[in-house]
């Protein structure tokens, strides 16, 4: 996957943010820490002033632990990225691919950071940030994270393009619980600037991940359907049943219309996978209404015919201008001349 996202090709969807607004994060979550840290060193000194001397210094090492290295390595595991200082500065820790972070990397920052900011008092992490790219500190680099800008202008979002309509609901029994996020990454990239490529470099990328994206779901791709089509068509039924799945419960609590349908939807389409789509944070709205209507569409139509019955099956359904024409449209989606 690491020579399909290239370059050329597409670009991380997310803003990594830069080292004032990084500086000033740091600053705020140390002062809340170290605040922290010396009102609760107070207050065992007093409790412990009857113990020798080793009980204390083995109290004092515990708090240092616990306040300074563990206390952030909680909140950011909690909060998913966003200590007290980075939700000031508008900023997350996210993972490479634009995940959320888990124990593990916000682990491997915090130990890193005792080096980085505590010990040497910020000065390794400047110069790291600023001799890297994308502004990584040495505890980013061994974690495989990134600080990006989570306040960003909504305009700089790219949508996915739609699928034809004569896919829409085809692929609502596909097992999608085995595509990794790298790959749903490399999709997305590819389809907001498939338009930009050469036409035939374009073909060819599609072609390579329409084959990822069939070998991870078990079920070839249909003929007939051209490769950036079928890649259009699985995002946006994955967008669908991520917004049944964040809506279809309020819809049934509210038991406003629809309710019952939409519960019948998600139980249609079979496994659902539970990776995050690398959507900049901040600018679910329109993605998100876009993803609600294709939901309605898929829980009317995505139960007619089970996918991958056969090669060349008819698709399940046609809007009326192709149904006249005769043949479904690929606009946009055609291959080079």
């Amino acid at each position: 996957m690491n020579a399909l996202v290239t370059g050329d090709a597409v670009v991380l969807g997310l803003q990594p943010a830069k080292l004032p607004s990084r500086a000033l994060a740091l600053v705020i979550d140390l002062v809340v820490v170290w605040t922290a840290y010396l009102l609760v060193s107070v207050g065992l000194a007093m409790a412990t002033a009857s113990l020798d001397e080793a009980a204390v210094m083995a109290v004092s090492i515990a708090t240092f632990l616990l306040v300074l290295v563990g206390a952030p390595i909680a909140v950011e595991t909690l909060s998913h990225g966003r200590s007290l200082g980075k939700l000031a500065c508008g900023l997350r820790v996210v993972r490479d691919d634009g995940g959320p972070i888990r124990f593990r990397h916000a682990l491997v920052r915090g130990a890193m950071g005792v080096v980085e900011i505590l010990m040497s008092f910020g000065v390794i992490a400047c110069i790291a940030s600023l001799v890297s790219a994308r502004g990584r500190r040495i505890g980013d680099v061994f974690a495989g994270t990134l600080v990006v800008r989570e306040r960003v202008p909504a305009s700089r979002g790219t949508a996915v393009p739609p699928p034809p309509p004569w896919l829409v609901g085809r692929f609502a029994q596909l097992d999608l619980s085995g595509v990794p996020d790298d790959l749903w990454l490399a999709i997305r990239q590819y389809l907001t600037r498939m338009k930009q490529l050469d036409p035939a470099v374009s073909w060819s990328m599609a072609g390579r991940l329409a084959g990822d994206l069939a070998a991870c779901t078990g079920a070839p791709a249909p003929e007939g359907v051209p490769p950036a089509a079928y890649l259009a068509a699985v995002v946006n039924e994955r967008q669908a049943r991520d917004a049944r799945r964040a809506f279809g419960a309020t819809a049934r609590a509210a038991g406003g219309p629809g309710a019952a349908g939409t519960g019948a939807g998600t139980g249609a389409t079979g496994p659902v996978d539970t990776a995050p789509v690398n959507v900049r944070p901040g600018a679910a709205g329109p993605v998100v209404t876009a993803a609600v209507e294709a939901a309605g569409a898929v829980g009317a139509r995505g139960a007619d015919v089970p996918f991958g019955a056969a090669a060349g099956t008819e698709p399940v359904s046609r809007s009326a201008s192709e149904a006249v024409a005769g043949a479904p449209s690929t606009a946009g989606f055609a291959p080079p001349a």
